[in-house]
């Protein structure tokens, strides 16, 4: 068929003002943006498509960016002097979680949010704190940008947790993607190592110009109990040596984050390993052994967490915040805390059912205080349920699995949980990213290893939290 003259002249004008429309916006893109902005954008459609095509390229991506991803400060301070601090795996995390969504759009197989019995707990603690940030913003305690902001970053792990679940096809798939968990861990690791000989209190890469060493210790105080675990419940020598490994790798730098919070965690964590695990004679000798350490502990204890747990009791005199209880006197740091809860308390009791909303109070570095005075008795109740249904099912799934190093990651997951629950007394833990990313990528892992085939013997689509509409099909519901 030929076109007439006059339409291949109109084509050609739509093509030509087309192609001059999109060089004046790259144009001005370039004039507008510096060139490090342009690249990002140009890599954050690149990770968009290559996402949208391959889901697993962006687990990998998302696991290898929960530690090894720089930050940066929005600034917006509010009178407490807090400022919205945004990590490049935010940006990773959300170039994901469109290209899921889309994909999720398109296919309508894949589940966006599957079935799982920790479902209604996460939408109770995510709706309290959007609830209590909404009212705090209408009582004026909460400034809108940031206050929204922050409730995003408090439930953005969630997502990690639905999309590495709705992903998984086969055991094998799941360890592949634990064993890039692990190797991430390695690297912060001996990046840990190479900080000791600073003199300086250990912490993660690219913490900014201030380190977060109790971040990296409640990190390490997690991995410590996955491999620790893996390493009594295993019957692969391979597989033990490996944990044995990364256990002697992970403990120098854990120790010196000379994180007080992270240390007190690492009691109840080997305890709840005693409780359940299978093979409680090694560990219990561990435990006998470390006892002995603490009592002789000047020989074998490094000097400077040795001085950091004793300057807990050793009050500055120039400072009149001391906090005393009884005839035991707190350091400054202890004592801010104690004032923090004091503080939480007073003001929890003015808005004792919704609180003042998502950075509504002031700053404090404690996660139960934090989460009283921001989002109220409503917000303290739904993280119980949250939190009692997790030790519920971790147990649950601990007891049902069969292989040895499934039951092992699910044990220290527990374990870990536990610890972290005592880590919260001391530090903001479940707000953290770098803390929370890790553990609810584990979470999904751990939950769905009773239902994923191993991988020799066939793989189970993708969309392993198998929603109600895909179960009926495949005749699983009536």
């Amino acid at each position: 068929m030929t076109i007439p003259a006059a339409r291949r002249a109109q084509a050609l004008v739509v093509i030509g003002a087309l192609t001059v429309a999109a060089a004046f916006l790259v144009s001005e893109t370039l004039t507008r943006f510096t060139l490090l902005q342009v690249a990002g954008g140009v890599a954050a459609v690149a990770l968009f498509a290559l996402v949208f095509v391959s889901t697993d390229f962006g687990l990998y991506v998302l696991i290898l960016s929960m530690l090894l991803s720089p930050e940066f400060s929005l600034g917006g301070a509010l009178a407490e002097r807090r400022e919205v601090v945004i990590r490049i795996e935010d940006f990773v995390l959300l170039i994901i979680a469109f290209a899921w969504l889309a994909k999720t759009a398109i296919n309508k197989e894949l589940a966006l949010v599957g079935r799982s019995p920790l479902n209604l707990p996460i939408a109770a603690y995510v709706g309290a704190n959007l609830l209590s940030t909404l009212l705090g913003m209408m009582l004026g305690s909460v400034k809108t940008v940031t206050g929204l902001m922050y409730v995003v970053k408090y439930v953005e792990y969630f997502f990690v947790y639905y999309m590495v679940a709705n992903n998984l096809r086969s055991r094998e798939h799941a360890w592949r993607l634990v064993s890039a968990a692990f190797g991430t861990a390695i690297i912060v690791a001996l990046y840990g190592l190479a900080q000791i000989p600073s003199g300086e209190r250990v912490s993660a890469p690219f913490e900014g110009q201030v380190g977060e060493p109790n971040t990296f210790g409640g990190y390490m105080l997690l991995m410590i109990a996955i491999v620790l675990a893996l390493a009594l419940e295993t019957r692969s020598t391979r597989v033990r040596a490996w944990s044995l490994g990364m256990l002697v790798l992970f403990v120098p730098p854990f120790l010196f984050t000379l994180s007080r919070a992270s240390f007190l965690g690492a009691i109840p964590m080997l305890l709840v390993l005693v409780a359940f695990s299978r093979h409680r004679a090694p560990i219990a000798l561990a435990l006998a052994f470390m006892a002995l350490l603490v009592v002789v502990q000047p020989a074998f204890v490094p000097r400077s967490v040795h001085s950091r747990i004793h300057r807990t009791f050793e009050p500055e005199t120039s400072w009149k915040g001391t906090v005393a209880v009884g005839q035991i006197q707190f350091d400054p740091s202890t004592s801010e805390r104690l004032i923090s809860f004091r503080l939480a308390f007073d003001g929890w009791m003015e808005r004792p059912i919704f609180g003042y909303g998502v950075t509504g109070f002031r700053f404090m570095d404690a996660q139960y205080a934090k989460l009283l005075v921001e989002a109220g008795l409503v917000g303290l109740v739904a993280f119980a349920w949250l939190i009692g249904r997790l030790l519920r099912e971790l147990l649950r799934i601990y007891r049902r699995l069969t292989d040895p190093d499934d039951r092992g990651l699910a044990l220290g997951l527990l374990a870990g949980l536990v610890g972290l629950l005592v880590h919260g007394v001391g530090s903001n833990t479940f707000i953290i990213i770098r803390i929370m990313e890790p553990f609810w990528f584990f979470v999904a892992v751990a939950m769905m290893l009773s239902e994923l085939p191993d991988g020799r013997r066939g793989a189970r689509p993708a969309g392993a939290m198998t929603t109600r509409r895909t179960a009926a099909a495949h005749g699983a519901l009536p």
